[in-house]
């Protein structure tokens, strides 16, 4: 792979964020320079740079990371300054400290890093400069306080529809999963049809992944956004709709696989495998039914959902003495999938 193909992402970030990241930096600096009377108040530039993110509560983290990071530097630094007096090796040997210094504490990269650097640009320009330490730290919190406000005040969008999106092609795949299977125990299908049918059904998991990633940065973008409100009850329903997906994922992997394992020939002609197929139908169009819920957000409560299509277990008094094995295996997994699909899962 090209080495330099790794300086660019797949996607930009949204030109909000560049906008309020330049009117944070720009603000940041003319409120240091009017309060702090600093010709160039890098700190606070710095800072404004840093703490605009895509959410409140991400821009909330790093302000706190950063504005920690500045104090212990600066302080750091103007401590060894005063014992040791200045000179080159002792830039050196406050890199050192404050490296030890964040390992200790235990703290995040971001706080980490930033000892460091404040620890080297006090030492190296203005350790012998009255107040050049409260006032870095001063500029520093001003950049992190204006850079929150201006995220706050242009409040990041809320990344619900990715959410909605993945959930719900999450559930549309499944679906057809289990059509897949409904078809195949209708008309009788061989080992590699079986085979490719398994293949597509593990595939699931990557759309589960995607699915989960989604909802991730779905209640990331809401934290601490006054834009929430509605919008958190309609992620907690996705989240809900995903929790029952990752059990019946799990349950037609399963049923896939244990049909690719004990298919035969006859298997077709089993009527107990006849009415299996048929429930495996209606399970495919519940959980269809439940992607398109997720994709219009219908928010009902759960008295005032529509029964699942799914009729009364199955009874089997004597099966197939051929297909017993398999035949028991599907029969649970079904059980399994209803209990989901009328939320009665453990």
């Amino acid at each position: 792979m090209n080495p330099v193909a790794r300086l660019r992402q797949s996607s930009r970030v949204p030109l909000l964020q560049v906008v309020k990241t330049a009117v944070a930096v720009i603000a940041a600096w003319g409120v240091a320079t009017a309060t702090v009377g600093t010709e160039y108040p890098i700190f606070a530039a710095i800072a404004a740079l840093l703490v605009v993110q895509p959410s409140i509560n991400q821009s909330f983290v790093k302000g706190l990371e950063r504005s920690a990071g500045v104090v212990l530097g600066v302080l750091l630094a103007t401590a060894v300054h005063l014992v040791l007096g200045g000179s080159t090796w002792i830039v050196l040997l406050v890199i050192v400290l404050a490296i030890l210094l964040a390992w200790a504490l235990r703290l995040t990269p971001t706080s980490s890093t930033q000892i460091p650097i404040s620890a080297m640009l006090v030492l190296s320009t203005g350790a012998t400069t009255p107040h050049y330490a409260v006032d870095r730290i001063i500029e520093t919190v001003i950049g992190a306080v204006i850079a929150l406000a201006v995220n706050a005040l242009v409040v990041p969008p809320v990344a619900l529809q990715p959410a909605h999106l993945a959930v719900s092609r999450l559930a549309r795949d499944t679906a057809a999963a289990f059509e897949r299977i409904a078809v195949g125990l209708t008309k009788g299908a061989d080992t590699a049809e079986w085979q490719d049918a398994l293949e597509t059904a593990r595939a699931l998991r990557r759309a589960q992944a995607v699915s989960d990633a989604a909802i991730g940065a779905a209640r990331e973008s809401l934290t601490m956004n006054p834009r929430g409100g509605r919008h958190r009850t309609i992620l907690e329903r996705d989240v809900v709709v995903a929790a029952h997906l990752s059990v019946i994922v799990t349950r037609v992997i399963g049923m896939t696989r244990a049909i690719r394992d004990n298919a035969t020939p006859d298997l077709v002609e089993d009527r107990t495998i006849g009415r299996i197929a048929t429930e495996v139908a209606r399970i495919a169009v519940d959980v269809r039914t439940l992607a398109t819920e997720v994709e219009v957000s219908a928010i009902r409560p759960e008295s005032q959902g529509d029964e699942p299509a799914l009729t009364t277990p199955i009874v089997v008094i004597q099966p197939n003495e051929h297909h017993w094995i398999l035949i028991g295996a599907l029969l649970e997994d079904i059980r399994r999938v209803r209990e989901e699909l009328l939320g009665e899962g453990a």
